[in-house]
């Protein structure tokens, strides 16, 4: 069995080979029929249906980086005019980043991303460490807002993995940051802070059992939930589970991670449930990221859209308006 996944990341010791391969040749065939009907809609790209495309979207496609980049506005003429417009920085012959100023990034930050993953390491050749640091380099040259915040670094990092080209990757990146997922890498984080306190209240109105138990212990969503958003999945979900989840999250927005998240928490309600104390809570919802069920990313993915239930943004966005109140409120 080979140790490393295509993505390079290396499989823990305790990986279940057989059941992986099992769900792997039945994914297999889906693939298949979907790579065919991609393939068909792409010979005619711009007469593609937005019904059609969402709906092959959500059943996963061969062709993820150009559909995220076509979905989401970040196309391929941004890329082609990035360099003459001044926001994709130039290297010099010596490899040094030119037209960048006060971006710091730390190299402890460079090291602990993905460290598991073997073309990340010194080592590899090449290593995507340097392709990593160009990326965030320039996005915070472009957007000096944000600059570069704790968390960036996977989200960059996989998209890099995906793309294998660092400009389509800054843009991709900006469409996420910008775009799909304002103030969540921003210095005082307020979109995430408040997406997790959304998430609290949509917990309370589907899963009212569970949004009991964590108050009547009082775990604090961001307790249990943080990284999800902050790392939308990464390292938490199986790498083809989190593949699918970013095609609807490119094309569909940032709803995309309530379902997941209601998703997880509305299937594993009886096992939650069963805690006892503060971090019996904790240690449940690092369980339910794992197992069968969140490997079996093409039946994961039609449970996101049937399990939450009706999930409208015109919902979301009053309880984000709400929410974010709350929080300034309190400092």
């Amino acid at each position: 069995f080979c140790r490393v996944d295509p993505y390079g990341f290396e499989r823990p010791e305790d990986f279940d080979y057989a059941s992986y391969e099992a769900f792997f040749s039945r994914y297999l065939v889906v693939l298949t029929r979907r790579a065919i009907k991609w393939s068909k809609l792409l010979k005619g790209k711009n007469n593609i249906q937005k019904s059609l495309k969402g709906e092959l979207l959500r059943k996963g496609e061969e062709h993820c980086q150009l559909l995220w980049l076509s979905v989401r506005g970040a196309l391929l003429g941004h890329i082609q005019t990035a360099g003459s417009s001044g926001l994709w920085p130039t290297r010099t012959a010596e490899g040094r980043t030119e037209g960048v100023k006060c971006v710091v990034i730390l190299p402890q930050n460079m090291n602990r991303t993905f460290p598991d993953n073997v073309k990340f390491r010194k080592t590899a050749d090449p290593c995507l460490q340097h392709t990593l640091y160009n990326v965030l380099v320039a996005y915070g040259h472009h957007n000096k807002a944000v600059g570069y915040c704790q968390g960036m670094n996977f989200i960059a990092g996989y998209l890099i993995l995906i793309t294998k080209n660092e400009e389509e990757s800054f843009w991709l990146l900006d469409a996420l940051i910008g775009r799909i997922l304002p103030d969540y890498y921003s210095p005082a984080m307020l979109g995430l802070k408040t997406d997790q306190e959304v998430l609290g209240e949509l917990v309370k109105m589907k899963v009212p059992a569970v949004a009991e138990l964590m108050e009547r212990h009082g775990v604090m969503w961001t307790l249990v939930v943080s990284r999800w958003f902050i790392c939308l999945f990464i390292d938490i979900l199986p790498v083809e589970t989190v593949l699918r989840i970013w095609d609807c999250l490119f094309y569909e927005g940032s709803k995309i991670i309530f379902r997941v998240a209601l998703t997880l928490i509305k299937q594993n309600q009886a096992f939650i449930l069963e805690a006892t104390n503060f971090p019996d809570i904790c240690d449940k919802f690092k369980q339910i990221t794992k197992g069968t069920f969140v490997t079996e990313c093409h039946s994961f993915m039609q449970k996101i859209f049937t399990d939450p239930g009706s999930l409208s943004m015109a919902t979301i966005n009053k309880l984000r308006e709400t929410c974010r109140e709350k929080l300034l409120s309190q400092g």
